[in-house]
């Protein structure tokens, strides 16, 4: 069978909303790549990092629903975390289900490090203030319109399950 040529072909990748955001993703992680190899972290890990610096100390499940990602992959992330002494993981004293996870003293200090981080990429890219916040604004309302249709994806399985 021929390939479609056509600008209006629904299966072009030029046609595809996930591509551009794809590539954009794989591309702002290799800007980021040397900024946090100082660090010793990888994008993923800085990500957790951030949330830790933030909010200390947060169950898994919290950090889960921060990143979008479930136990299976977060779970093998947070271990290489454990074991390169940027976290600790601890089960909750007032509930033996959940596992908290807070910073070591090395994690903390990694912070004094990564303030420069969000300067150091502003400046390789070549967007203004606004347009950079224009563009983080839109890119939220999506991840939002998404992780809404999954929940209800979700809550509508799980009302089958129980039928």
């Amino acid at each position: 069978m021929p390939m479609a040529e056509s600008s209006d072909d629904p299966l072009r990748l030029d046609n595809q909303v996930c591509f551009p955001l794809y590539a954009a993703t794989n591309l702002l992680q290799r800007l980021y790549r040397p900024l946090l190899a100082p660090l010793g972290l990888t994008y993923s890990q800085y990500l957790v990092m951030l949330i830790l610096w933030e909010r200390a100390p947060v169950t898994v499940g919290e950090i889960g629903s921060c990143l979008h990602l479930d136990n299976g992959t977060l779970t093998p992330l947070l271990k290489r975390m454990e074991r390169g002494g940027f976290i600790t993981r601890n089960r909750d004293p007032r509930d033996e289900r959940r596992v908290l996870v807070a910073p070591t003293p090395h994690g903390q200090e990694l912070r004094a490090q990564a303030l420069k981080i969000p300067e150091d990429l502003t400046r390789k890219i070549t967007l203004s203030t606004g347009e950079i916040e224009a563009l983080r604004s839109s890119v939220v309302s999506l991840v939002h319109l998404l992780a809404d249709d999954i929940d209800r994806r979700k809550e509508s399985n799980a009302r089958v399950a129980t039928q």
